[in-house]
């Protein structure tokens, strides 16, 4: 399971790093996505990766993180999800007006990247 999860993260961030380095915006963009999930699965993954373990406890019994995963990074992930979901949506808003002024998509606002 953790090797699953480190290959995971590895192509996302992989991918997410040669993308940011491309000369359009968009995929720049794209990049920025894929490396925020590539943190939010590894900052998951901090809180243990179990399987096959309850996910609530039972009336009575006391809570112990060496049968339980910690709530604390899965609050983190969820919170960078909706910041990132929000980031990603002014990025685009952002991409299409300087698309409308500059005519073309590329990080330097000029075709052929001279």
């Amino acid at each position: 399971m953790e090797l699953v999860v480190a290959l995971a993260i590895g192509v996302l961030t992989g991918s997410g790093v040669w993308l940011v380095l491309r000369s359009r915006t968009f995929q720049v963009i794209v990049g920025l996505s894929l490396l925020s999930y590539a943190v939010n699965l590894f900052i998951f993954s901090t809180g243990g990766l179990r399987s096959g373990a309850a996910p609530i406890l039972e009336r009575g019994a006391a809570g112990d993180l060496a049968t339980h995963a910690d709530p604390v990074p899965q609050a983190l992930v969820l919170t960078a999800i909706v910041i990132g979901f929000a980031t990603t949506a002014l990025f685009l808003v952002v991409l299409l007006a300087a698309r409308g002024l500059t005519g073309t998509d590329h990080v330097d606002g000029r075709e052929g990247g001279r």
